[in-house]
C-alpha cells in the first residue's frame, strides 16, 4: 500500500512533527510505501530522524515570501504561491498514484480533494477545531479579519466535508467537528519508553513546548513564583524556542526567578532531560493531544496540567499519575506542584503509575488502528 503524508515542513521539535515522523517510520518499517511531501523544508534537515525506507520530497514553494508586504501584495503573492503549490502537488500525485493521501489540514486542504489521482483522502487534525491554523489569532485583529476568519472557517468545513475520512485525537474533538464527514478517533502513541525511568528524586521540574501564547507561560510563571517562595531550591527547566522568548525572559527578571526558571534550547536528548526531572508541568491554553505528557509518563515523571481543551484529561488519570487543575488557575497549579514537591513518596508512586497507564498509548496498540482504517477505506467497507 502506498501512503503519502502532506505537511508544510518537518523543522520544529514539536508534537505534530514528531507524530508524523514516528507514524511514517513505523509504517515504512512494516512494509508500507511511505512518502512525506513538504512545501517549505528548503534544504533544512528534518527535526526528527527519518527511516531510510521513508521517501521524502520537498516541493520548495517557500510561503515565507509573502510576509513583510502590504495586505494586498500578500494576497497576490499567496495566490501565486498557492498556484505553484497545487500545480506541483497535482503533478506528483498523478505520477505516484498513492492509495492513501493524508492531509494535516494545512494549505493543501483547499485543493487536495480535487486531484483525481485515485487515492482515498484522509484529514488528520493535530489540535482543536477552534485553534486550527491559528484562525483564532486572525479573528482578534480587527473587524475585517473577523469576517475573513468566518469565511476561512466556513471554507475549511466545506473542504473537509469532501474528504473520505477525518481522524481526530479525542472524542471531544469529534464532537467539535460534528457529522460533516466520517470521523475516527485515533490518539497519538508515545515515541519512546526508556528502560530506566526517572528516580523522581531531583529537585527539578520540566516543561517542553514552544515559547508562544498557546503554551500559557504567563500562567506558569505566576505559578512558579508561588512555588519559588516556599521551595527556592527547586528549578524548572523549559525546553523550546519561539516568539514569546523575550517576553518570558522579562517576566523571569521581574519575578526574580533567574536562578529558578531556566530557558533551554530544544534538545536532541529530551529523554535524559525527562529522566533528570521529577515533575512535568503543563500550563497550555489549549492542546490537541499532548505528546509531552505521553513522553513524561513514559519516563516515569508525574504530571500537573491545566484541564485545557482537550488533550490532558485523556492522558492524565487525575490523582493517580498526575493532577488536572482548574483551567488557567495559576494558584491551583502551584498548589499541586508544591504537593508533589513536599511528598516524595507520592511523586514516586505517581511516576510508577504513569509508566503503567501510558502503555495504552503504545505504538503496537495505536498503529494497528491506522492500518485498519486504511484497509477499510481501500476495501470500501
Amino acid at each position: 500500500m502506498k501512503i503519502t503524508y502532506i505537511y508544510t515542513a518537518v523543522v520544529t521539535k514539536g508534537g505534530a512533527d514528531r507524530v508524523i515522523v514516528e507514524k511514517a517510520n513505523w509504517l515504512a518499517e512494516h512494509g508500507y510505501e511511505i512518502t512525506i511531501v513538504t512545501d517549505t523544508q528548503l534544504g533544512r534537515e528534518p527535526a526528527f530522524p527519518l527511516s531510510s525506507k521513508v521517501r521524502w520530497i520537498d516541493l520548495a514553494i517557500d510561503f515565507s515570501k509573502e510576509y513583510g508586504h502590504s495586505f494586498p501584495v500578500r494576497i497576490w503573492m499567496y495566490c501565486k504561491l498557492m498556484h505553484q503549490y497545487r500545480k506541483k502537488m497535482e503533478a506528483l500525485l498523478l505520477q505516484d498514484r498513492p492509495d492513501i493521501v493524508i492531509s494535516t489540514l494545512g494549505r493543501d486542504i483547499s485543493f487536495i480533494t480535487k486531484i483525481k489521482d485515485g487515492s482515498k483522502k484522509i484529514g488528520e487534525a493535530h489540535t482543536t477545531k477552534h485553534f486550527i491554523r491559528n484562525f483564532h489569532l486572525l479573528e482578534n485583529k480587527n473587524l475585517l479579519f473577523r469576517y475573513l476568519t468566518k469565511f476561512f472557517r466556513w471554507n475549511m468545513d466545506r473542504q473537509v466535508s469532501k474528504l473520505d475520512a477525518l481522524v481526530l485525537l479525542t472524542q471531544e474533538h469529534k464532537r467539535d467537528w460534528g457529522e460533516i464527514v466520517p470521523t475516527y478517533v485515533i490518539p497519538n502513541s508515545f515515541p519512546f519508553y526508556p528502560e530506566e525511568p526517572s528516580s523522581c528524586e531531583n529537585k527539578q521540574a520540566i516543561i517542553v513546548g514552544r515559547f508562544n501564547n498557546a503554551k500559557g507561560y504567563k500562567y506558569l510563571l505566576d505559578a512558579w513564583k508561588i512555588v519559588h517562595e516556599t521551595h527556592p531550591e527547586w528549578v524548572i527547566n523549559a525546553y523550546g524556542s519561539g516568539e514569546y522568548e523575550d517576553i518570558i525572559r522579562l517576566k523571569i527578571i521581574e519575578y526574580h526567578l533567574e536562578d529558578s526558571f531556566i530557558l533551554n534550547n530544544p534538545t536532541d536528548h529530551i529523554i535524559e532531560a525527562y529522566k533528570q526531572s521529577s515533575i512535568y508541568v503543563m500550563s497550555s491554553r489549549y492542546e490537541g493531544f499532548p505528546m509531552v505528557l505521553l513522553e513524561a509518563l513514559a519516563c516515569g515523571v508525574p504530571c500537573v496540567a491545566f484541564d485545557c481543551p482537550h488533550g490532558p484529561r485523556n492522558v492524565i488519570t487525575d490523582g493517580e499519575d498526575g493532577f488536572l487543575v482548574g483551567y488557567l488557575n495559576s494558584k491551583e497549579l502551584a498548589d499541586k506542584i508544591c504537593l508533589l514537591i513536599d511528598d516524595e513518596k507520592k511523586r514516586k508512586e505517581m511516576g510508577q503509575n504513569g509508566r503503567k497507564n501510558v502503555l495504552r498509548y503504545s505504538p503496537r496498540i495505536i498503529m494497528p488502528q491506522w492500518v485498519s482504517l486504511f484497509e477499510s477505506l481501500i476495501n470500501n467497507t
